[in-house]
């Protein structure tokens, strides 16, 4: 268990023995009315991946909690879809009370949304809980939901970085070895080409969410960045030769017909159909692979580049809450606090894959703890938390075009319409010019 105590330790997942919160006996909240307290709950989690186990929280939350009444609402196109759904309710004053916000669009949402400060909302209407985020998360796990100017927009709650899940079968079939998968990006190159020639099916897929997550980790484990400061002042600085280098890599397998570039709909299809023999993809899709899969899911370690520092962005979401009345501000907090407390993060856990940002979830017996302790799986991305990064956040105004332009680029480069190296100049300026 030392390994994996160290692991957790990185993620800051360490060990505290709490009570459970949140569950059962929480304070009661009641509208203006007297009647329920009714909020809503927005998130991402599509029916395979942990839309089933939101649902099952929701339920259990509203029924050990008489007087609030939770409703869930799933957003669809990841966190860009939720973030432009979010504008537009808030500007119409419709505003939903907590919502799952991704990590990239930390300070876009500092900068252009009016969000409930939690910490002071907390110490001035429920003082009796504001120490909670200091008791329950470490300092580094609470800065991935902080600014760079320290403002705490939200509570952590999902992490997630991206693994290589494999097919074991077809690596026998092509006369790979499971148990040795490949470790560098070289390696996955060669047997994603050795795939396709022995076996006929597609070697390698990396996922295409609405995003530019696993990404970064393969431009920035080449000593790439998305992010850089000059004078002050952020700027994209993706175009580097390292940047193009890694870029390159994914669009010359697709080139050779060993790589696929299409929907996540269809590479993950393709994986669980076993047609596929490897996709880079989060951790948090672990538990609906295992589940789907008619082969037996293995997962290994981020690849690296030889000689090259590993770099993986803390991927998933924080809580955020848009209440604009007191009764919905408590209700929303308990809410937060009972699917932040270990039994519903461990429920949270074993319905995606995602791993829990609290400090006393590896000790609890009957959830996560016994996870790591069965799952390879797991023990595969907890292995990469030392090399754990901020995803990186376009900020100002215009931070949802400039994000919106790099996951243009992704087609652009992967279709082969121009080189990584062109395609990827072109973008920054552009983008450098928005910012």
């Amino acid at each position: 268990m030392s390994f994996m105590k160290k692991s957790l330790t990185l993620l800051c997942v360490g060990a505290m023995s709490l009570a459970l919160v949140g569950c059962g006996g929480a304070k009661e909240q009641k509208s203006a009315d007297g009647g329920k307290v009714k909020i809503e709950y927005w998130h991402v989690a599509s029916e395979s991946f942990g839309g089933a186990t939101v649902k099952e929280l929701v339920e259990e939350f509203n029924k050990t909690h008489p007087n609030i009444e939770v409703t869930e609402k799933y957003n669809p196109d990841m966190y860009k879809g939720l973030t432009q759904n979010l504008q537009a309710a808030i500007a119409s004053g419709k505003n939903p009370d907590v919502v799952q916000m991704g990590w990239s669009y930390l300070n876009y949402a500092a900068d252009n949304l009016k969000y409930t400060d939690i910490p002071k909302m907390v110490e001035e209407k429920i003082p009796e809980d504001k120490n909670f985020l200091k008791d329950n998360y470490l300092p580094n796990v609470l800065a991935l939901a902080r600014t760079d100017d320290g403002r705490q927009v939200g509570v952590p709650y999902s992490i997630s970085v991206p693994v290589l899940f494999y097919n074991p079968e077809i690596f026998k079939a092509a006369g790979l070895d499971p148990a040795n998968p490949p470790k560098t990006w070289k390696e996955v190159q060669a047997a994603a080409k050795q795939i396709k020639e022995k076996t006929g099916n597609m070697g390698f897929f990396m996922q295409e969410f609405a995003d530019n997550w696993a990404q970064q980790a393969l431009l920035e484990s080449n000593g790439g960045t998305i992010l850089k400061k000059e004078n002050g002042k952020t700027k994209a600085g993706f175009s580097s030769p390292e940047s193009a280098e890694a870029y390159q890599l994914i669009a010359d397998m697709v080139k050779d017909g060993s790589g696929l570039h299409a929907t996540n709909e269809e590479g993950f299809q393709a994986y669980l159909s076993g047609k596929l023999g490897m996709v880079c993809t989060t951790i948090g899709k672990r538990a609906n692979f295992e589940k789907t899969a008619k082969f037996e899911v293995m997962a290994s370690a981020f690849p690296s580049f030889e000689g090259k520092q590993l770099k993986v962005p803390a991927g998933g979401n924080f809580l955020m809450v848009f209440s604009t009345d007191d009764a919905k501000q408590k209700a929303a907090w308990e809410f937060i606090k009972f699917i932040e407390s270990p039994g519903a993060l461990a429920k949270w856990s074993t319905g995606t894959g995602y791993l829990p940002p609290r400090k006393d979830v590896e000790q609890d017996p009957n959830g996560f703890k016994k996870m790591i302790e069965e799952n390879k799986n797991i023990q595969a991305a907890l292995s990469t938390m030392p090399y754990l990064v901020q995803w990186a956040s376009f900020p100002g105004a215009n931070g949802l075009q400039a994000e919106q332009l790099l996951i243009d680029v992704r087609d652009v480069i992967l279709s082969g319409k121009q080189t990584a190296a062109d395609a990827l100049k072109e973008t920054e300026d552009k983008i450098n010019k928005l910012l």
